[in-house]
This record gives structure tokens, C-alpha cells and sequence, in this order.
């Protein structure tokens, strides 16, 4: 890992420095204060709230493209310390959180890649807040073309129908955190909170490393 990426380097990623929406998180590129997006105006996602680190471009999009198409597990660990030290201290996303739940892989995808990206980051979310890792509640059962293959519309009707909650009883009525790597469209977090929210859960929200 070091002869690629040094520890300095991963310590001193870009973090997001544009205004967001708090709702969606989507970032500005505009001048303007902290709003609410027009999308989010005309229509919350069923998710109560969503955060980004940073862009995905530079440094943060070469460390994902390696932790997750070169299968470096180890950049699991530095990413998730990416996310304290960016969003550790945002109280939308942390007060009252009773659980966290990475968006899952399809099983064949999984045992391609050898890991959930998403559920290590997770894991160690889960270890450092000391909030329960609901591992294998939240399922994806159909394989799905990749996202970035496609455009807005084709990705929400994509992932749509591909998730399951397992067990409704490990998130009726909590507070849960979604975990994710990239934010694009929002369509994989839309259906995966939207899944929840019908399975009983009282509130979703997300987090990602990156958005596009």
C-alpha cells in the first residue's frame, strides 16, 4: 500500500469545501449559502439526510478505484478514518443513531470482488460510534447492471426491486445509517432507504466517501 498511496498523502485528501444541500447532499458548484436543491424542494428523498466527504475526483477517486477494483482491503481502514475526520463531528448524522447498515453487494458480485466495500467502511463506522452493524439485514437479490454504465433514469429503474430487508424486526422503528462508497444519481440509496422505510424502519441516513 505504501509504494502506491503513502500515509501522508491519505491523511491530506481533499476534503468537500462547496456548500451542500442539506437534504440530499448534493454539492454546489454555484456561489449561494446551504439550500435546499430544487429536486429536494419538489420531492425529499426517502432518506432524512445524506453527506458526502468530498468530490470524486484527484487523490479520493484513485484510493476508491484501488480499494475496490485492485481489492485492497486495507484502504477500508484509511477511508473510514477519511469519513471521521470530515463528517465525525456532524450531529445530523450521528445523535440518535441505534444502527448501521452498508449497502450490500449481490452475492456473486461479492465473492468476485471478495469483499463488501461498503461493509468494511461500515464495520469500523459501527466500531468507532459504538452503534450496532446490522450485517445481513438489508439484502440485494438481483443482479443488477454496474451503475456507472448507465444514465440517470436506466440506474433508479435498475436497482429497482433489487433490494430486500431480511429480518423487519432488527430495524423496526430505529435510526439507521446507510454506508456507501460513491453518490451519483442517489438512485442506489433512494431504493435502498425507500426498502427500509417500508420494512418499519423510522428514519435512514447515508453517508458516503465520495459524489460524482
Amino acid at each position: 500500500m505504501e509504494r502506491m498511496i503513502c500515509r501522508e498523502c491519505l491523511q491530506h485528501m481533499k476534503q468537500r469545501s462547496l456548500p451542500a444541500c442539506p437534504s440530499c447532499g448534493r454539492f454546489y458548484y454555484g456561489e449561494g449559502d446551504m439550500h435546499l436543491c430544487q429536486d429536494c424542494q419538489e420531492k425529499r428523498p426517502p432518506f432524512s439526510v445524506h453527506r458526502s466527504c468530498a468530490e470524486y475526483r484527484g487523490l479520493v477517486k484513485d484510493v476508491l478505484l484501488l480499494y475496490k477494483f485492485k481489492k485492497i482491503k486495507v484502504f477500508g481502514e484509511c477511508l473510514s478514518g477519511y469519513i471521521f475526520e470530515i463528517l465525525g463531528e456532524d450531529p445530523v448524522l450521528w445523535w440518535g443513531l441505534e444502527g448501521i447498515i452498508p449497502v450490500p453487494l449481490h452475492p456473486s458480485k461479492k465473492r468476485e470482488r471478495g469483499f463488501n466495500q461498503s461493509e468494511i467502511i461500515a464495520r469500523k463506522i459501527a466500531k468507532k460510534k459504538e452503534v450496532p452493524l446490522l450485517r445481513n439485514c438489508l439484502l440485494k437479490r438481483s443482479e443488477t447492471l454496474p451503475q456507472t454504465s448507465l444514465e440517470s433514469i436506466p440506474r433508479r429503474t435498475n436497482v429497482k426491486g433489487a433490494f430486500i430487508v431480511k429480518d423487519p424486526k432488527r430495524i423496526e422503528d430505529k435510526i439507521l445509517l446507510l454506508v456507501d462508497d460513491v453518490y451519483t444519481t442517489g438512485a442506489t440509496l433512494n431504493e435502498c432507504s425507500s426498502v427500509l422505510i417500508r420494512a418499519g424502519a423510522k428514519e435512514v441516513r447515508a453517508i458516503t466517501i465520495a459524489q460524482a
